[in-house]
Order: C-alpha cells, then structure tokens, then sequence
C-alpha cells in the first residue's frame, strides 16, 4: 500500500488550529505585566473583548481553561444552600452539576437526554415550580453532542425575573449569534481555544449588574476566582496574568471585529451546513436535535467499529477530530467548523471519513459526501 507525506488537520472542537499571526505575537518579548505599557495592553484588549459578547459590561481574563470561568461563575453567584437550576444534557452540562454540587448548591436538576436541546418552556416549568431558585446554568452549545440551544428565548424568560441566567459559552461565543445586552443574558464565560482561534490557557468572563449584585451576597470562599478582586483592580489583574496570552487575544479581537461578528457568525454557519450536507450525503445520521454551528456530531453507523474512525483519520490521514465522550465513545464521532478553519478543511475531512469508512466495510457511494459539500460551498461562493 502507498504512503504519502502526511500532513496534520485539527478539525476538532478544541483545541483548534491557530492563524500564524496570532502565534507570533505570542512569541513577542514578555513584559512586566505591572507596567503602565501592559496595563495599556491590557485595556485596551479587554474592551475590544466586549464586542464579540456584545456586551457594554466589563471583561476579566482569567489564566486558565474555559473550567476556570466556569468554577468562577459558581464560586462567586452560589452560597451554600442556594436553589439552583442546571440543565444537564451532555458532558458539560455535567460540569456545572459537579461545580455546583462542590459548592454546596441545592440543586434542581433538568435532566435531558443527550443530544436534546433544553427549550425555554422547560426553563419556564422549573421556575414556577422553583420560585425561589437564584441561577439558571445553561450551555450554550453542548459541545459534546453537538447541540445548541435557544439562548435568546430562554433569556427572555428569566429577563424579568429575579434570576441569574448563566450561559457556558465555551465553544459558542463567535461560532453561534449571542446578544449579551440585547437578549439580557446575565453571565457569560468562554475560553480561548476555540473561535477566538488561540491556544489554550485563557478564560473570560462578563457578568451584568443584576449578576454582580448576588456577587455581592454570596458566601461561598473564594480566592483566585474571586471576582470582587479582578473587579477592584481592573484593567489590572490581582494575579499574575497570562501576558503572551493577552498579546494574542488582543490580536484575535482585532482580526474579529475586522470580519464583523455577523459575518464570523456566518462564516460557522456555512461550514456547518456544508458538513451536515455531506454527512447526510453519505447516508448519516446526525445525532444532534438541534445541530450546532460548533460541530456535527453524527452516529456511527450500524456494524462500524466507532472508536476506529478517530483513530485512523488520525493516523493515517492526519485529520484529528474527535470521538464521543463519556456514555457516547464509540457511538458517535464529531466534525468541528469552528476557529480558523476554511471550507477547504471541510473538504479535507470529509475526504479522510470517506477513506476511512471505505476501509472499515461501510458501503456508500466514494466522494458522494464531498460532492455535497462542495455544492453548499458553490452556492455560498459562485452562486450555482
């Protein structure tokens, strides 16, 4: 059998690739983060960091991963003993859980089945049933089944309420539409690995006045995540922030707001469509409700090994996506459409599932998937 010169494509949901104008301002000389030039760095990248949230509230960084956001979200709206609603339906649903669980929230857990997307009607239920309940935890894409949910509808019913409406925007932020202000979504928390096209090891965070006022009242200990600190000190950092990482963020921002959110938006949308059409080309199934623009998550189909389809994408075409998690490894495999990535790295991918559902005996029609790509790609681009 042939071998080729094998070249490497991250199509994963995360990490993902990292334009060469971003890594290089992450290789520039690192300053004393104390300095009145970092400090001018330091502002300046966290209000530009405010448009991609759509937000007029203040952004704190945080050097950690997305978790780190998160844990801070709870640490600092959770007291012992608070209600709480958190909507389970994937891995990271789970991690709210488990976060809030640590804390000692009492918990009301709306429990769906992996691959369902929580409707506002529910969120509804569990407050009326719950009037006493201080946050909601939703997800905004469950990266894990590849399933988003209907952020703006569910913040229209916790907008006038005496609730706090917390979103994981992880792999969404950039990849589908989040109006902050204008849907009147109260905290949101993202991390860097995934559209905002760095590496790994920084969080964000953004919290609106009606966040911050239970910020105030919560007696949950706290520390390095104790957001009262990066909000006295800010653009200052009270601990020692992840200087590189900033220098990038500030760069990717840029590049972002150069492109228009709407079109960044798009732009997901797009290669979203493209792999969907593709998957179904090939006789697949999605195995998402309500499909992300984050990443198609698809079922392997009946007789395939579904832990081989990772491994040799990887292997031998060099194409990394990623297998299912927990409860789903083996029963699904996901293609990601997020960060810096073309219609041509759909392509790619798609060509490597090609080949490697050919050798595991899967019966399909060769470059079926692609054609099918390809033609959501003429219409965006030649208008056929």
């Amino acid at each position: 059998m042939r071998k080729f010169l094998k070249k490497h494509y991250v199509i994963a949901p995360g990490p993902t690739p990292v334009p060469n104008e971003i890594l290089t301002e992450g290789a520039k000389e690192t300053i004393h983060h104390r300095t009145p030039q970092f400090m001018a760095l330091m502002e300046e990248t966290l209000e530009n960091a405010k448009y991609v949230f759509q937000t007029k509230n203040t952004v704190y960084a945080l050097a950690s991963t997305g978790t780190g956001a998160m844990e801070a979200a709870v640490a600092n709206l959770v007291s012992p003993g608070d209600k709480v609603v958190v909507v389970v339906a994937g891995k990271f649903g789970e991690r709210w859980k488990e976060l809030c669980q640590v804390y000692g929230a009492n918990i009301v857990e709306i429990a769906l089945e992996w691959g369902e997307a929580v409707t506002p009607e529910r969120i509804e239920k569990a407050l009326r049933d719950h009037p006493d309940a201080k946050v909601v935890f939703t997800t905004h894409c469950e990266t894990s089944t590849g399933t988003t949910i209907d952020l703006e509808g569910i913040a229209k019913v916790t907008k006038d309420k005496d609730v706090v409406l917390v979103t994981d925007a992880v792999s969404a932020l950039c990849a589908e539409p989040l109006k902050m202000d204008e849907w009147g979504v109260d905290v949101v928390v993202t991390g860097s690995q995934k559209a905002l096209m760095l590496p790994p090891g920084l969080a964000l965070i953004t919290l609106n006045e009606k966040a911050w006022k239970l910020v105030e009242q919560s007696k949950s200990p706290r520390y390095y995540f104790d957001l009262r600190e990066y909000k006295k000190s800010y653009p200052d950092n009270p601990y020692t922030p992840a200087v590189n990482m900033i220098y990038m963020l500030n760069k990717s921002l840029k590049m972002l707001k150069e492109e228009g959110i709407e079109n960044v938006w798009e732009r997901h949308r797009v290669l979203a469509d493209a792999t969907r059409a593709a998957v179904r080309a090939l006789g697949l199934e999605l195995f998402s409700k309500r499909p992300s623009n984050v990443v198609t998550a698809v079922k392997v189909p009946e007789g395939i090994d579904g832990k081989q389809i990772p491994k040799i994408m990887r292997d031998k075409y060099g194409v990394t996506i990623a297998g299912g998690q927990s409860k789903l490894k083996g029963k699904i495999f996901r293609i990601a459409h997020l960060g810096y990535m073309s219609p041509f790295d759909i392509i790619t991918a798609i060509t490597a599932l090609e080949l490697t559902l050919k050798e595991l005996g899967y019966e399909f029609e060769l470059g079926a998937g692609v054609r099918a790509a390809e033609s959501v790609f003429a219409k965006e681009f030649v208008g056929e």
